[in-house]
């Protein structure tokens, strides 16, 4: 997937924002190409897990639809460890066709990795930066 430095940017500004709980919501696309971050409560209020707003998610399923983009990217925040899915995040992956990006807040740790989260296995997602 190819992100935009401002998309890029505005994940990880929606991680530190939410900081010391986790962030979450999920970034449309078109082509392979991340056009929109659309940001969403985290239902959980935890720095340990997060839940999409059943709300928000409708709300932003709608606003892409309407834009014509597609679902490219589901997202979340780990404020203290590397960006890599949990068990618990292998768990909640309903969304095969969607790309898992993480944003650790971990210091000396990748800022942003994707992955493919197919019937509990893990496969890291190709990111260009641009």
């Amino acid at each position: 997937m190819r992100i935009p430095r401002p998309v890029y940017d505005e994940l990880l500004e929606h991680a530190r924002a939410d900081a010391p709980n986790e962030c979450c919501g999920m970034v449309g696309g078109r082509d392979g190409v991340a056009v929109s971050v659309y940001r969403a409560n985290n239902a959980e209020g935890s720095p340990l897990r997060y839940n999409l707003d059943p709300q928000d998610q409708f709300r932003i399923m709608t606003a892409m639809e309407d834009s014509g983009e597609d679902l490219a990217a589901i997202y979340h925040s780990h404020t203290k460890s590397p960006a890599y899915p949990s068990q618990t995040d292998i768990n909640l992956a309903a969304y095969p066709d969607a790309i898992y990006l993480i944003a650790s807040l971990a210091e000396g740790e990748d800022p942003l990795r994707g992955f493919w989260i197919r019937d509990g296995e893990v496969r890291e997602a190709e990111l260009e930066i641009e």
